[in-house]
């Protein structure tokens, strides 16, 4: 699996929105909007560039996982809880579909002979990638709390390697 630059930092970026909401709620209570977090803060805290981040921050407001403000009290906000943003919303946000090969989607694909079996082996490969990346929410993330099936898998030695 290949995750790009910009899947990596939006990630970051709403993982930092989520652990600065729990922050705000814990001291505003629940019902009120967190305080905005700008970019420049979110940057600074996860060593993202911040020119590159104000895109991705963009497209993730377009894309309705993060809201954002103008002005001197400005910045940004999740959208949503983060317990109900999952990593694969945000990684489709930014990429697209989770799984492509060579662009397509592993139903379209059409191979022959011997090679036949690869595009069930790819659409398996899909199903695992959404199983993980749709049950790990960035509030998870944030809270440094993955659920048992993520636990379950990283402490096999051979995961790691």
């Amino acid at each position: 699996m290949r995750l790009s630059a910009r899947v990596d930092y939006a990630l970051r970026a709403t993982a930092e929105l989520a652990a600065t909401a729990d922050d705000t709620a814990a001291a505003t209570g629940p019902a009120r909007r967190p305080n905005p977090v700008t970019a420049e803060q979110i940057a600074r805290a996860q060593e993202i560039p911040p020119k590159f981040l104000e895109s991705i921050l963009l497209q993730l407001r377009r894309g309705g996982i993060v809201h954002a403000q103008r002005g001197p009290e400005g910045g940004y906000w999740l959208a949503r809880k983060a317990a109900e943003i999952s990593l694969a919303d945000v990684i489709r946000v930014i990429d697209g579909p989770l799984a492509h090969i060579r662009g397509q989607r592993p139903e379209d694909l059409g191979y022959q002979g011997a090679a036949r079996s690869l595009q069930e082996v790819w659409i398996a490969l899909r199903a695992s990638e959404r199983e993980i990346l749709e049950l790990v929410t960035v509030a998870d993330v944030a809270s440094g709390k993955l659920p048992d099936r993520v636990t379950e898998l990283v402490s096999d030695p051979n995961a790691w390697i």
